[in-house]
């Protein structure tokens, strides 16, 4: 099949590597705002360059991947969707709540899969982990702990447009609990700090932060992000049930030092980007896209799915500015 890209950017030119090595894909179609990007992918990729967006659409593509700025996101969707071709989109769907209701509107009815990026459904520890709770193996949970850690924070022109922590990084956890186990939040309370870079604090955010998610069944979801990780990129899950326990990312190359007597676990040099930790959860959510583009499965993360996860970091955004909990229903607006 023919996949278009949308944005080479550090995330967009990832994705064109991996597209380029999966079967299913015989040809790329790429565009972005800034012509040597595009030439670049070209030359790396063997990539057919498109001056715009529509010219990607009209190129005769079979599917098309969405890696622009996020200001860009709703438009290109629609567009797609508009031209009767299937996409992939990364995370947000859009800057605001409202902009990503208006899209999720605009295409209801249509007949054109959407699949919005959140990667960690597609890692093996992570799959296995949904296995093992959707099975009852660990019978009735009571308590699930995740964790994401930045070995450094981004920019300062990153996080003036991010949204803030929990819309930009904590959303990946929230969606990932709600996938494994199959629950809906009801409540959040979170905490902030910042120690580190002044830009953040500067910006109105903040750079380590902690919720406590209240689950449909009672069960409690604990979530611990930061910006700062010296010893690298630390993504975690811990699953609590009354019949066994299990951990996703207990691995070698987990970024954590032990300092008990003549324990040498974790023996591997520790992940450092979110690219070293997820690569094949990458390749296995772009394959899972040329599947959709094909017709054989329906889209695995679906533009619903992402605005659930959405309304959880508006709730914790909330409940950070104003110390309370806040309930998701306070929040939601469709």
């Amino acid at each position: 099949m023919r996949i278009g890209i949308l944005g080479l950017g550090r995330i967009g030119a990832f994705h064109a590597e991996t597209l380029s090595g999966l079967d299913a894909v015989e040809s790329l179609v790429v565009a972005d705002p800034f012509a040597e990007a595009a030439k670049s992918a070209a030359d790396r990729f063997g990539a057919e360059v498109a001056d715009s967006p529509e010219a990607v659409l009209a190129a005769g593509v079979d599917g098309i991947v969405v890696a622009a700025a996020t200001d860009a996101h709703p438009a290109l969707i629609l567009a797609a969707v508009e031209a009767g071709v299937p996409v992939f989109c990364e995370k947000p769907v859009a800057r605001t709540m409202r902009e990503g209701v208006d899209v999720l509107k605009a295409v209801q009815g249509r007949d054109v899969p959407i699949q919005i990026g959140y990667n960690r459904r597609f890692d093996a520890g992570f799959v296995a982990a949904r296995a093992a709770v959707r099975s009852g193996e660990l019978g009735t949970l009571h308590t699930v702990r995740s964790t994401t850690l930045d070995p450094a924070p981004p920019p300062a022109a990153y996080i003036a447009g991010s949204g803030g922590i929990f819309r930009d990084c904590s959303v990946h956890d929230f969606d990932i609990i709600r996938w494994v186990t199959g629950r809906e939040v009801r409540e959040v309370y979170a905490v902030g700090g910042n120690r580190g870079a002044d830009y953040i604090r500067e910006a109105g955010d903040a750079d380590t932060t902690g919720a406590i998610l209240t689950l449909d069944d009672g069960t409690i979801a604990v979530i611990s992000n930061s910006r700062h990780n010296a010893r690298g990129y630390d993504v975690r899950m811990e699953i609590h049930g009354f019949e066994d326990s299990i951990a996703v990312g207990l691995e070698d190359k987990l970024p954590l030092r032990s300092v008990e007597p003549g324990v040498t676990f974790p023996a591997g040099t520790p992940h450092d980007f979110f690219m070293d930790r997820f690569t094949a959860a990458y390749r296995a959510e772009l394959t899972a896209f040329t599947e959709v583009v094909a017709g054989s499965r329906p889209s695995p993360c679906t533009i619903e799915d992402a605005l659930e996860a959405g309304w959880i970091a508006e709730a914790c955004t909330l409940s950070l500015h104003e110390h309370r909990p806040v309930t998701i229903a306070e929040v939601r607006s469709w």
